[in-house]
């Protein structure tokens, strides 16, 4: 059932597109940009109330990063903002209750850096409320401290138009003149403690003394210099704009993009403009009376492994669906654009692919290396020239220390994390093991060894970043039972002995983590060290990759492999699509995190599918990477 009901959601051209969707922040600064623009929309933004009101926290009475999740006061203080400009009424119960916690919690004045720079457009703080940021960095040469190359994409992709709006200093049209001096403890022209130390890092406080120092030397910077660096963040820009898919495909850095047009005094109508704006809108998404706006959408991803789930179901090249949708990821592998990658890598030939409709400057590697799998496993011959194109580009994207970051080599420049910008937590893109575990699997897939230098070295990788308990960290899904099910197919399509001491560590940790149901559920707050076992409740997602892991680590008939079936089989769903309100994905650890729609429709299909073609064929272990 779950076969079919999936196969009626592809779209017409081949691919699969689920939503995608973050907290209350992309829908409230969706709202909060078309009152910088002037361009206040009610239709569209009293949808997006209704869902920033539905998702609002009775507990705490704020907004949380993710579902049933703890208060947090940037996220709060954007949300009551969103909400006080669509005209909501701030002495209503759900207004007031919100106010109460932001003033419980410190006030907006103790809202994060990205926050209080909206609040200085917007005239809510003064300047001096966040960190003294200049367009001249793009002059610095790359050996200096800070440099633009040193950064991860999506901290790139965002700062740069940023860098242009704190030079430029614009004031929101804000048509209805909608202010919150009542979210500050005192008057926010009267607040001194902005500037905090995100860390408690030397290089922080350090950064703290240099940012006094140029908040006085700021007027002096010479005008020259300035339009200069102005210029060089226009030149990024434009070859990146990427059409109607936005600047990074990210949400943040499309609304900054088109924020900085204004403040430059680009016409409403000048071809750059209208695409930037465009792309904002294209992330919309509606269900009756309500809607949000994704962080960006997902389509390479949730068709490369919606794909390997129906190969597993039994679809193969013979059938219409598969094909179209492996021609659909072929046609889309990124083969003549040297992105920002290259930086470090200049000679590597192109051939990976990004996770967005279009994102040309910013393939990555874990996407490539799941697309690739499903190209081999669908039609090696078929898609032969694709892969060899992503296996030369993903060996040639391998760190020094074996392991492989998202979107960058190399990415480990940590003095970085200190500095009071950087006070998200989410500057660089350093190698992971989830990461370097995909990367791993598909040149295993591939008929590569240990014999080979690239999974070689991944391997050791892999076996230095295990937890003393046992698990993996996941980067990119929540959290250690993602990162533990990633590895365990990678060390199991290398040909690692799946009955080493280290691997039956992983094997323990996994069946220590079950829950009395039977299924698996690790809370977001996990990013948190000390909260790290933290569990609400099962998921159908998290128990997936930890029924998949156990597979792969030769446990298919053991009690918890059957456990966690019988969980799938029994847990409520419509159609072919698992019920999951809980989150199950991170942007950013401890920061930004992500519900994919379609996790709970292809994972729990897959999971089931492994378990009866495995158990009928008696054998104990896949034969593929993942």
């Amino acid at each position: 059932m779950s076969r079919e009901w999936y196969l009626q959601e592809q779209h017409e051209d081949g691919h699969w597109a689920f939503e995608l969707e973050a907290d209350a922040t992309i829908p409230a600064e969706y709202i909060l940009l078309n009152h910088y623009l002037g361009e206040p929309n009610d239709e569209i933004e009293q949808k997006l109330a209704v869902y920033l009101r539905r998702i609002q926290e009775e507990k705490h009475g704020g907004w949380p990063l993710y579902h049933d999740g703890d208060f947090n006061i940037s996220a709060s203080v954007k949300a009551y903002y969103a909400l006080k400009l669509v005209g909501d009424d701030p002495d209503a119960p759900h207004m007031k209750a919100a106010r109460d916690a932001i003033l419980a919690h410190g006030g907006a004045a103790k809202a994060n850096v990205f926050t209080r720079i909206a609040l200085a457009l917007f005239e809510q703080v003064p300047w001096r409320a966040v960190p003294v940021m200049r367009a001249e960095a793009l002059l610095l040469p790359r050996w200096s401290p800070f440099h633009v190359d040193k950064i991860s994409y999506w901290s790139r992709t965002v700062m740069v138009p940023l860098l242009i709006l704190a030079v430029l200093k614009p004031r929101a049209q804000n048509p209805r003149k909608t202010g919150i001096p009542e979210l500050f403890v005192r008057p926010a022209n009267d607040e001194e403690e902005y500037m905090v130390n995100p860390t408690g890092h030397w290089v922080g406080t350090l950064c703290l003394g240099i940012d006094r120092i140029a908040k006085l030397v700021e007027p002096l910077f010479p005008s020259g210099i300035e339009k200069k660096a102005i210029r060089r963040c226009l030149d990024f820009i434009a070859p990146r704009l990427n059409g109607e898919d936005g600047l990074g495909a990210i949400f943040p850095a499309m609304a900054n993009t088109v924020m900085a047009f204004d403040a430059l005094g680009y016409s409403r109508d000048h071809p750059d403009y209208v695409i930037a704006r465009e792309s904002i809108d294209k992330l919309l998404t509606f269900e009756n009376d309500e809607g949000y706006c994704q962080p960006c959408l997902s389509p390479i991803w949730d068709t490369s492994l919606g794909g390997h789930a129906l190969m597993e179901a039994g679809l193969d090249m013979s059938e219409k669906a598969l094909a179209a949708a492996t021609d659909w990821l072929a046609e889309r592998q990124i083969l003549d654009v040297k992105g920002d990658w290259a930086v470090n890598r200049p000679d590597l030939e192109p051939g990976g692919w990004a996770f967005q409709y279009n994102n040309d400057y910013y393939p990555d590697v874990d996407d490539t290396a799941v697309v690739g799998m499903l190209l081999h496993r669908a039609d090696p011959e078929r898609y032969s020239e694709a892969i060899r194109r992503a296996e030369i580009w993903i060996e040639g994207m391998q760190s020094k220390n074996g392991g492989w970051g998202a979107f960058d080599i190399d990415n480990e420049y940590y003095a970085l994390q200190h500095i009071p910008f950087a006070d998200h937590g989410a500057l660089l893109d350093p190698p992971t093991a989830d990461v370097s575990a995909r990367c791993v699997s598909f040149l295993a897939q591939l008929g590569y060894g240990m014999e080979r230098d690239s999974v070689r070295r991944g391997v050791d990788y892999l076996k230095n970043e295990q937890e003393p308990d046992g698990s993996w960290f996941g980067r990119w899904g929540n959290n250690y039972v993602y990162g533990t099910w990633s590895v365990l197919c990678a060390l199991n399509a290398v040909g690692e002995d799946m009955n080493a001491p280290y691997i039956r560590k992983a094997v323990e940790w996994l069946k220590s983590r079950q829950c009395a149901d039977g299924g698996w559920g690790e809370d977001c707050a996990s990013y948190w060290q000390h909260r790290r076992d933290e569990v609400k409740t099962s998921t159908p997602s998290q128990t997936s990759w930890a029924v998949l892991g156990l597979i792969a680590a030769g446990e298919i008939k053991s009690n918890s492999v059957k456990r966690g079936v019988d969980y799938l089989m029994n847990a409520p769903r419509d159609g072919g699509k698992w019920d999951e309100e809980y989150f199950n994905a991170v942007g950013f650890p401890r920061v930004f995190y992500l519900r994919y729609h379609g996790y709970s429709a292809y994972f729990p299909m897959w999971t089931l599918a492994r378990y009866v073609n495995l158990s009928r064929a008696n054998e104990r272990t896949p034969k593929y990477g993942i």
